[in-house]
């Protein structure tokens, strides 16, 4: 089994709805995002999938959340922009990009500082 992983970030502000804390007012983070794929083949050149393949589709997801008001878009609209919902939301979106065949989304780690962090993978 091969895993490859790849970094990105993006900005955003979001506040937590009914947190009863400093959270709960507007606030900003640079997150970094942390992609791991799995492929249990290579292809004739060694490769289990193209690193720019898989920047691209991150790329086109994290647009969509940078520099926003995360609680303005879908889904952070109706659920709290936490970062264990941030992870599921990028996770689910990816899967659903990804069409390299036997390539599948392993997990993904959002930290929204450089000591914090949460993890989604199914």
């Amino acid at each position: 089994m091969y895993e490859l992983a790849i970094l990105s970030d993006f900005a955003a502000a979001h506040n937590l709805r009914q947190y009863e804390g400093e959270c709960e007012n507007l606030h900003g983070h640079n997150w970094k995002v942390e992609l791991t794929v799995v492929s249990k083949r290579l292809d004739k050149i060694g490769l289990a999938v193209d690193f720019k393949v898989l920047k691209r589709i991150l790329e086109g997801i994290l647009e969509t959340m940078d520099h926003k008001y995360l609680n303005e878009i879908p889904p952070f609209d109706k659920e709290n922009p936490s970062s264990e919902n941030i992870a599921r939301h990028i996770f689910k979106q990816y899967k659903k990009r990804i069409k390299v065949k036997g390539v599948k989304v392993a997990r993904v780690m959002v930290w929204e500082s450089e000591n914090a962090a949460a993890t989604y993978y199914e």
